[in-house]
């Protein structure tokens, strides 16, 4: 379905609505619902929320850059959370899902009974590192509205966080690569210039005030964020860390252990009373 919020129109795909438990999920840079549906294949026993996150997927791709700033995104999911009547879910978040998902239970805790992240990280935590960052990718925004989709995915697919994907079957590899080509240019420059890694906040100083449930899981080839976990784990009262022998997108590479792992860690809280 479609729904208009702010001014921006949102795709959201609902499975299961009869279902009370809920799990809502965000994507990462490139991608849009089509990433989490090997993941959530089985999935019968919970609500299930997909969302195009704005300039991604089926969601819309404004031209103006300030509909795309991170608090724009979190005022809208937000708008969209009550219209689809949603309260005391679980947001699960990757990569730059992740990052949104963790900003907005930053904001609206209450909303939420857990919080899980995949390779995702609270933000840079110095000015300089975050004015260099907005620099690389205002380059890389560049890269891909003048040079072409194309060229951009084909030199996308080949940096080093992705490189364990390689060893992928070809179906899977192709479906990634169709679901990156599938975007629009101008909604993926905006979104790495409105809420990429060095325009949002850092949100590393909120950690300990986050006292929902959060689960960490990072692949163990992705030596970045595994350490990025390890160093949150230091902050947050309510953590748990799981690795899993793969690269950044462990729910591409492995879809069944991710999944495996998400809803033991939420059984457990279920166990807990706590859902």
């Amino acid at each position: 379905m479609k729904l208009e919020v702010g001014g921006v129109v949102y795709y959201v795909e609902v499975r299961n609505p009869e279902k009370l438990k809920t799990l809502v999920f965000l994507h990462g840079f490139t991608g849009s619902t089509k990433t989490w549906h090997s993941v959530i294949e089985n999935w019968t026993d919970v609500k299930v929320v997909l969302i195009d996150l704005i300039g991604h997927g089926e969601s819309a791709s404004p031209e103006e850059l300030e509909a795309y700033s991170m608090e724009r995104q979190l005022e809208s999911l937000d708008a969209l959370f009550n219209r689809l009547a949603l309260d005391n879910f679980t947001l699960v978040g990757y990569s730059m899902g992740g990052r949104t998902a963790l900003a907005y239970a930053c904001h609206y805790p209450e909303r939420l009974t857990e919080l899980v992240l995949e390779s995702a990280s609270p933000g840079l935590e110095s000015e300089q590192a975050r004015k260099e960052r907005q620099i690389n990718d205002k380059h890389l925004a560049e890269r891909i509205v003048t040079g072409g989709l194309i060229n951009f995915v084909n030199a996308w697919e080949n940096i080093a966080l992705f490189a364990s994907q390689k060893t992928l079957t070809e179906a899977v590899q192709k479906s990634v690569r169709e679901e990156r080509l599938a975007q629009n240019p101008l909604g993926l420059a905006n979104s790495l210039l409105g809420m990429g890694t060095g325009a949002q906040q850092s949100y590393w100083q909120e950690l300990e005030c986050l006292n929902i449930p959060v689960l960490l899981v990072t692949g163990r080839l992705d030596l970045k964020f595994e350490a990025i976990a390890q160093k949150m784990m230091e902050c947050l009262s309510n953590g748990v860390h799981k690795t899993i022998d793969a690269g950044h997108a462990i729910h591409v590479e492995k879809p069944v252990e991710f999944a495996t792992i998400v809803r033991e860690y939420l059984s457990l809280n279920y166990q807990g009373g706590k859902s």
